[in-house]
């Protein structure tokens, strides 16, 4: 048999794969409701677990998050990471509310600006992380939903990844604590 009696068989099962990407207008109309401004004015703090491609942990994560109003519906944030192996960094974002449910976003080591949509308890967004300031084929797409939870938690999903093959995930609980 040839490759070419294969090749429609291989597109098929790959269309069939894919889905269309979840929508937060899924989540419209349920509570509570998420703003990320809001939320992250003040001092929120995390934890959370990064997993490789299989599905396995390889480190830990802790974040402490002070973020202020930033004009009528801004906030400026640092977040300060802390990572198992002892590295730190630090990001300092800009966020604001651009519309109805509709952010936009920047930080040190972003390119670009983050676009994202909140409805009900879900907030989207995605952005592109600098890997390597000398070289920036090594960044990589950040796909960030976040959830906020009845008693005021917030659990954030980030899938990090390379020309669409995902390659880690970080699981990550945030708290208010002001």
């Amino acid at each position: 048999m040839t490759v070419r009696r294969f090749a429609p068989v291989v597109v098929l099962a790959a269309l069939c794969g894919c889905s269309p990407p979840p929508s937060v207008s899924a989540f419209a109309g349920t509570a509570p409701e998420f703003d990320p401004v809001r939320f992250f004015t003040g001092h929120a703090v995390s934890w959370g677990v990064v997993e490789n491609r299989g599905g396995a942990p390889t480190e830990r994560v802790r974040t402490d998050c002070v973020g202020e109003p930033d004009g009528p519906d801004g906030l400026h944030m640092v977040q300060r990471l802390t990572f198992s192996d002892g590295k730190t960094q630090t990001r300092d974002w800009h966020m604001r509310r651009t519309g109805p449910h509709r952010y936009e976003g920047t930080a040190n080591d972003m390119v670009g600006t983050a676009v994202g949509e909140a409805a009900g308890p879900a907030f989207h967004w995605r952005w592109i992380l600098v890997s390597s300031a000398d070289n920036p084929l090594l960044n990589v797409t950040l796909d960030q939903w976040m959830y906020l939870m009845p008693g005021g938690a917030m659990v954030n999903r980030t899938t990090v990844s390379k020309l669409g093959v995902i390659l880690r995930e970080v699981t990550e609980q945030f708290e208010r604590k002001s």
